[in-house]
């Protein structure tokens, strides 16, 4: 199943403006914005994510009813596994802010 995860926009790269830090129930991990070059997010805007990509924006509130609804669908940790699965390498665990 492919799933579009909802993430946090923790911070954009000062090297890379296509990079930005994101967080998603307490992981972090980069993500490559170039899809939203005509929507360009900033810190603290929420966008659905899949394999390393953001895709587009969305609301808070949309993020949460997204988890809620992976979560009745019994595929929050599928989800999970898919944020794990990509950009390990730059990984951080850190509280949800």
């Amino acid at each position: 199943m492919c799933l579009a995860i909802p993430a946090k926009i923790i911070e954009i790269s000062t090297e890379n403006d296509n990079l930005a830090l994101v967080d998603v129930a307490g992981v972090r991990r980069h993500v490559d914005l170039g899809l939203l070059e005509d929507d360009r997010p900033k810190p603290g805007d929420w966008v659905l994510i899949h394999v390393g990509y953001a895709m587009t924006k969305i609301s808070e509130q949309d993020a949460t009813e997204q988890m809620r609804i992976l979560e009745m669908l019994g595929e929050s940790e599928a989800a999970m596994q898919e944020v794990r699965g990509y950009g390990s390498e730059n990984a951080e665990r850190k509280p949800v802010t």
